[in-house]
């Protein structure tokens, strides 16, 4: 009776395993940010470590159980590592709604111009050259 709740538990555990493997594999690629793909994949890991735990439990070789372990360990330091990934690529600076404000209600007057930005003379291959060459 006992081995037939241990079987059937595994075989539910599989099947919710299963599903928020594919959920998770969808947010990972549908995820509209960097972070959440992020914590999509350190989900994953997880999910992982659960089919694991479920194959050492259906087999009994529990070597599978060191391998859950260094996999979960393994799995931490890439979420840290993509968190600082994260958090060093920054964000560029935004304007304040106030400068902003102030930039576009500015008079013309004071607005900066735009130089001329057109080369006196070239240098270039297609420039002539005086000489005949």
């Amino acid at each position: 009776m006992t081995g037939l709740i241990l079987s059937w538990s595994v075989w539910a555990a599989l099947v919710v395993l299963a599903a928020a493997f594919l959920l998770t594999v969808w947010r990972v690629v549908k995820g509209p940010t960097l972070a959440d793909r992020v914590v999509a994949l350190d989900m994953l890991t997880g999910i992982v470590i659960g089919f694991i735990a479920l194959i050492a439990i259906r087999t009994g070789f529990t070597l599978y159980i060191d391998i859950a372990i260094s996999l979960g360990l393994v799995g931490f330091l890439a979420t840290v590592a993509f968190a600082r990934f994260i958090l060093s690529r920054g964000r560029p600076a935004r304007p304040k709604p106030a400068e902003l404000a102030e930039a576009l209600l500015a008079p013309a007057a004071t607005r900066k111009k735009k130089t001329d930005t057109k080369r006196k003379g070239g240098t270039g291959p297609a420039v002539r050259r005086k000489g005949g060459k």
